[in-house]
């Protein structure tokens, strides 16, 4: 098979260019310890009602500043009581799942995250404004899917 002298030159930048991006790509995800978003930590999804922390979801306070909010998702619901934290405080967010990939959502913030079974999922969030954000499930995750959501309040100290 003949290449004319173009296609040679055409092929040999594609393939430099595609080396040059994976190791960019390769590199840095190394050489900066890049984890997947909300880290690696995992759980035995049929286990997880009997698992610290998620044996009892809910808010816990961890220091004068910090609070964590321990989140189950399952099939079309959040198990966590009363969801209420102070403003300018800073929130951890565990959440896992039992059963299939869910979302976890806060309105009108930066939290979101993907709870698949398995694992754990982790972000920190600190509330400028008080009020109440609803918390919604963007995966769909069955028939009942548009009645996932709950509500966390924040409020003035």
């Amino acid at each position: 098979m003949h290449l004319h002298k173009y296609e040679k030159i055409w092929l040999a930048l594609g393939i430099a260019s595609l080396v040059v991006f994976l190791s960019v790509v390769g590199v840095s995800a190394f050489s900066q310890n890049h984890t997947p978003a909300g880290g690696m930590e995992t759980i035995d999804p049929k286990k997880v009602n009997e698992t610290a922390p998620f044996d009892n979801p809910g808010v816990t306070q961890l220091d004068d500043d910090t609070y964590q909010a321990t989140i189950v998702a399952m099939a079309f619901g959040y198990t966590a009581p009363e969801l209420k934290v102070p403003v300018g405080k800073e929130v951890i967010f565990k959440v896992t799942s039992t059963d299939v990939v869910h979302s976890f959502t806060i309105d009108n913030t930066k939290v979101n995250m993907m709870v698949v079974p398995g694992r754990i999922t982790t972000k920190s969030y600190t509330f400028e404004k008080p009020g109440t954000y609803l918390i919604l499930c963007n995966e769909y995750c069955g028939t009942g899917h548009h009645m996932m959501y709950t509500e966390i309040e924040v409020y003035e100290e």
